[in-house]
């Protein structure tokens, strides 16, 4: 299983150069085919973790330092599985859709291998690129939406390079210090190091690679960019943007964070963090409430559920520490669980989320909330869709994040810091909130007004089986929990 990590960084590489040189139809099944087989191996090798424990791969057979390390554990298998399965059910939905770029498909691939190079990645350089691919195949999939997407495309074009080139000064501090890339060995060093320097250096880079990934991640104050971004994206690309792209950055800096995590300074910069989170709950969804066109909805809503993601440093940090008390790493287990399948709720959730507010637009020819009163009545499957969609975003029983938020819960309790409580029940809150007004006016009565255009049942079920499993993945949730705990 080790010798088949290659293929899920470069069969969609070989992929986009297929799609990008064949007629519109072939590539779009081509694509599909590609990614449903993608995700299939991306099953195989959750299995063989969970058994088995992490995988791990020297291209070349040259050893750490010196070669390039894939790895793959629990973490890395889970946002594998994710990729898979929302980039199944977005390129389904393309399939069906009348005005996208034929550059979509070949595109969409280049994404997807850099997706998956960033999450088996197992050195701070080869991450650093990967990173850049992301960013090339997200930037141009949102400019391929138009004139209207080119301003929102340069704009996080510039906030994703500024990000990275900071995660790079934050390498080559580390390698400097450390003389190694890989990174579980630039935290053995450090932890091993005797000077004041040791934890000098690795303070530093953790707050430039925190600084820069919360940039890449959309952590408030700095979210600015992706609301643009996103809702200004085609309805295929939005899904992508918000469920997987955002999390190859926050990926990258929980990966930092464990190995940095444990030196002094950090807390502090934890707590921060965490303010920083709750603040992005509160003042996301309050935007969420006010908007007017559904894409912009679900665009602050991601806003606010990006908090949630960063309540894992304040919670995780006390047990990093060499002479943390078993409690402390106790609760600290329960908060990597808890939120972590957050996360992963999130990015199927807000897909569906997504998704639905494209098929909406297909239909309708617009986001605008007014235009959409009744459409849930026309469309009660779409409406089923975003409806179970804010439920699991709002942590109620039995969808996914239900079980994220129980775990997370119980570790602020642990822990100590009750006072992370107001963001996870606030959120619940004003997440059912402006998921209910909206469902309020998709089922309103509709008085007269213009008949929607057919929806394609492709776009339909799409939204409907990624609301489905976001729902009802809660009934996995230990499953899943277990895998997350499979660590290299």
């Amino acid at each position: 299983m080790n010798e088949l990590l290659p293929v899920l960084v470069f069969a969609p590489l070989v992929a986009a150069g297929v799609a990008a040189l064949t007629p519109e139809r072939f590539a779009a099944w081509f694509t599909t085919a590609t990614t449903a087989l993608l995700t299939l191996l991306a099953v195989l090798v959750a299995v063989r973790v969970a058994a088995d424990g992490p995988l791990r791969l020297a291209l070349g057979d040259w050893p750490v330092p010196v070669g390039i390390t894939m790895r793959v554990d629990g973490l890395a298998a889970v946002m594998l599985l994710l990729t898979g399965l929302v980039g199944t059910a977005v390129t389904i939905f393309a399939t069906a859709a009348r005005t996208l770029s034929r550059w979509f498909w070949p595109l969409w691939m280049f994404l997807y291998a850099g997706l998956a190079a960033v999450f088996v990645s197992g050195d701070l350089f080869n991450t650093y690129v990967s990173l850049e691919l992301v960013t090339i195949g997200a930037v141009a999939l949102v400019a391929i939406g138009g004139r209207d997407s080119i301003e929102p495309a340069l704009r996080y074009l510039f906030v994703a390079v500024l990000g990275s080139l900071a995660f790079l000064i934050a390498v080559g501090l580390l390698y400097a210090r450390t003389g190694t890339l890989d990174i579980a060995s630039v935290g053995d060093v450090l932890a091993g190091g005797a000077g004041e320097h040791d934890g000098a250096t690795a303070l530093v880079a953790l707050a430039i690679v925190t600084v820069a990934m919360a940039l890449k991640t959309a952590l408030f104050p700095l979210h600015g960019w992706l609301p643009p971004a996103h809702a200004g994206a085609p309805a295929a690309v939005s899904p992508l943007m918000s469920a997987l792209v955002i999390k190859a950055s926050f990926y990258v800096l929980v990966r930092v964070w464990v190995e940095l995590g444990g030196v002094a300074g950090a807390q502090a910069l934890a707590q921060l963090l965490g303010a920083l989170g709750t603040a992005a709950v509160v003042w996301g969804s309050v935007l969420a409430l006010r908007q007017r066109a559904l894409k912009r909805v679900v665009a602050y809503s991601t806003v606010a559920q990006i908090g949630y993601f960063f309540l894992l440093f304040p919670l995780v940090t006390p047990a990093l520490s060499h002479d943390a008390a078993p409690g402390l790493v106790d609760a600290a287990e329960h908060a990597w669980r808890g939120v972590l399948l957050l996360v992963l709720a999130h990015g199927v959730a807000k897909a569906a989320m997504f998704l639905t507010a494209g098929a909406l637009v297909t239909g309708y020819g617009t986001d605008r909330l007014g235009a959409l009163r009744g459409s849930g009545n026309r469309f009660p499957m779409l409406a089923f869709a975003f409806g179970a969609s804010g439920v699991c975003l709002a942590g109620l029983p039995p969808t996914l994040a239900f079980a994220g938020k129980w775990d997370a819960l119980w570790a602020t309790l642990g822990t100590g810091q009750w006072w992370w409580l107001l963001a996870l029940l606030g959120g619940t809150l004003l997440t059912l909130a402006y998921t209910a007004r909206v469902l309020t006016i998709m089922l309103r009565v509709d008085v007269g007004g213009e008949q929607p255009a057919p929806i394609p049942a492709r776009m339909r079920w799409s939204a409907l089986v990624a609301a489905v499993v976001a729902a009802v993945g809660g009934l996995q949730a230990i499953g899943i929990a277990d895998l997350l705990g499979v660590l290299s």
